[in-house]
C-alpha cells in the first residue's frame, strides 16, 4: 500500500471517528474530548469519508469539509485525515482492514454514537467490524434505550464492558464494547443542513 497514513507509534491507543463531518459541529468535538477522557485514548482521529454508502445523497466537497474540520478543532491529539479517501476505500471494513495492516501494533477502537449502533446492523460487514476492533459507543440524545435494544447490541451483549471498565476497552480483544453515558451535545449534522446553516 502506497499510503501510510498519520504517523503512529506501535501501543499508542487511537479512536477512530469516521463520518461524513457535513458538516463538523460541537457535537463531534464533545465525542472526541469524552473519548479521550473516558477511554483513556492517546489520539482521535477523525477520519473524514468521501461519502456515506448509506445515504442517497452525497456529502459537500471532501476538501470544503476537511478545512471546516480543521477550524472545528485544534488539539494536539486531534488528527484530521482524509486517509479513506487516499486509501480508496468505501465502506467501514475495508478502512479497518487497510488500517489494521498499516499499523498492525496500534491499539484501535473504533468510535460511533449510540445514534450508530442502532442501525449498525445494515453496514457492510458489520459483524466482522466488530469481532476485529474494540467498540467505544458515546452517548446521543434519545438514542441510549434504542441503542442497547438495538440488534448489534443484543446479539453481542455479553461482550459488554461495565463502564467503569471503559479505560481498558482498547486492551481488550474484539469483540468487545461499552456504552460511554454522561451529558450529551444536541448538535447534529441533519439539523444544521436543515436549518441552512451549511449550504
Amino acid at each position: 500500500m502506497l499510503y501510510d497514513g498519520p504517523p503512529a507509534a506501535p501501543g499508542l491507543r487511537i479512536g477512530l471517528l469516521g463520518g461524513s463531518f457535513d458538516p463538523p459541529h460541537g457535537g463531534h468535538v464533545h465525542i472526541t474530548h469524552t473519548a479521550l477522557r473516558t477511554l483513556q485514548l492517546d489520539r482521535v482521529w477523525w477520519l473524514v469519508t468521501p461519502g456515506n454508502p448509506l445515504k442517497p445523497h452525497g456529502p459537500a466537497d471532501l476538501k470544503r469539509r476537511m478545512a471546516a474540520c480543521h477550524e472545528m478543532i485544534q488539539h494536539p491529539r486531534v488528527v484530521i485525515t482524509d486517509i479513506e479517501s487516499r486509501l480508496g476505500s468505501r465502506f467501514t471494513a475495508d478502512t479497518l482492514g487497510a488500517l489494521k495492516n498499516l499499523y498492525p501494533h496500534v491499539r484501535f477502537v473504533w468510535l460511533m454514537g449510540a445514534d450508530n449502533l442502532v442501525g449498525f446492523h445494515h453496514w457492510e460487514r458489520w459483524d466482522w467490524i466488530m469481532e476485529t476492533v474494540p467498540i467505544g459507543v458515546l452517548a446521543r440524545p434519545n438514542a441510549q434505550v434504542n441503542a442497547g435494544l438495538s440488534p448489534a447490541a443484543q446479539r453481542y451483549a455479553q461482550f459488554r464492558a461495565p463502564p467503569q471498565a471503559a479505560a481498558l476497552l482498547p486492551f481488550l480483544d474484539p469483540p468487545a464494547w461499552t456504552l460511554v453515558t454522561g451529558p450529551m451535545s444536541p448538535l447534529s449534522s441533519t439539523a444544521i443542513r436543515e436549518k441552512g446553516e451549511w449550504p
